[in-house]
């Protein structure tokens, strides 16, 4: 995935330095009204290098249609990504939101960049419209939507190390034009191969290309065949690359701890399903990893959220004072952040409110957190992962 999505990225640089060399203005890009971004005819209600500091940063890039909102009652999980080099149109966004099994659509901007002289995958969208879109770790941080909102850059946590990035400094961004950049901080986003985010205002100022791919969430479909047919309505130019089966990959791959113990699971993919097997058989393994990256991304952000919950499986303190175990961990006290503790601890859980039973399973679901939404989300995405199961 990232490289397909860094291939489309770098014909959308392409695309927009050659729009700044014709004479198109920058400020051309048009910015949708807030909440037009999203189609959802079946969703829910929703839960040079400059060195930094060496030049003064640009005012803050905001506007109305980047609004902080509220923290969203329901996220989507973007199940496949389509992409465009010369934008997704409005017509086909329309048609990829009433093709069978799709819950909701978002357009995003795109291009490859250079910020701090090393090269990134950039996104532009809107804060409001993309919130929902990330894991409920990033979706409840006010303080990254604020920031974005206010026109600064968010980041992974991987690709600020690449990147040399510190929060609350600038850095050059080289695109259709150079500019200083303020770097808010860093979050788990919900596209594989993003390097950083930014709103809409300020990826107009870059000349980021309008709407290069959409995301797509269909919890209910067959994923094959709903690529084919978005296929067929963006054409052979277009790419549509299945996010459900890359995750699985990436969970394949991911170390779970550093330095972890000899002996214990590996990898995500791997402590999933010792997880289950050990500490609730008759679990499935896929429930538990749909927990992990609804919550947090795999660990990608383990907060704390608003409300205080902490870890990759995001537990309150008071609930992992009673269910935290010393899993696959080292010995000594339940560590909430050790993935090797939260996830067995999870799993626990769930097997004490009967998540061992198919019957019980999406009450149990229920009481690891309190909403039909994502009671249909964990079991709609852990389909997904048996189906995609490398």
């Amino acid at each position: 995935m990232y490289i397909v999505l860094s291939m489309f990225l770098r014909r959308a640089a392409l695309m927009a330095v050659a729009a700044v060399a014709t004479g198109v203005s920058v400020a051309g890009f048009a910015v949708p009204a807030a909440g037009a971004a999203t189609v959802s005819p079946r969703a829910g209600s929703p839960h040079s290098h400059v060195s930094s500091g060496s030049a003064p940063a640009s005012p803050p890039v905001a506007g109305s249609a980047d609004s902080l909102g509220t923290a969203p009652k329901q996220t989507f999980v973007p199940d496949l990504i389509a992409a465009v080099p010369g934008g997704i149109t409005s017509a086909q966004l329309a048609k990829v939101g009433k093709l069978g099994g799709v819950q909701a659509v978002l357009p995003v901007d795109g291009g490859k960049v250079t910020v701090n002289g090393r090269s990134a995958n950039v996104l532009g969208v809107s804060p409001q419209a993309f919130r929902p879109w990330t894991p409920l770790s990033t979706a409840a941080s006010g303080a990254i939507w604020s920031d974005l909102s206010k026109g600064q850059l968010i980041s992974t946590s991987a690709a600020a190390g690449q990147l040399h990035l510190a929060a609350g400094k600038s850095y050059l961004v080289s695109a259709a034009i150079l500019e200083q950049v303020p770097f808010g901080g860093t979050t788990a986003l919900s596209v594989p191969g993003t390097d950083a985010v930014v709103n809409l205002a300020r990826s107009a100022q870059l000349g980021l290309a309008r709407n290069f791919a959409v995301l797509i969430s269909a919890p209910s479909a067959n994923l094959k065949t709903l690529m084919a047919r978005v296929q067929s309505v963006i054409g052979r130019g277009g790419r549509v690359v299945n996010l459900v089966s890359y995750s699985l990959v990436t969970a394949s791959e991911q170390p779970v701890a550093v330095n972890a113990p000899t002996g214990v699971p590996a990898n995500w993919l791997a402590l999933f399903k010792a997880s289950a097997a050990k500490y609730c058989p008759g679990l499935p393994w896929t429930v538990l990893a749909a927990i992990g990256e609804i919550e947090s991304g795999d660990g990608a952000n383990d907060g704390p959220s608003s409300a205080g919950a902490r870890g990759p499986m995001q537990f309150m303190p008071s609930t992992w004072a009673i269910w935290g175990i010393d899993g696959f961990g080292p010995s000594g006290p339940p560590d909430i952040m050790n993935p090797l503790d939260a996830v067995p601890s999870a799993a626990g859980l769930l097997c004490a409110d009967g998540g061992g039973n198919s019957a019980t399973l999406p009450a149990a679901i229920f009481d690891y957190n309190h909403a039909t939404w994502y009671v249909n989300e964990v079991l709609a995405l852990a389909r997904e992962y048996a189906l995609n199961n490398p």
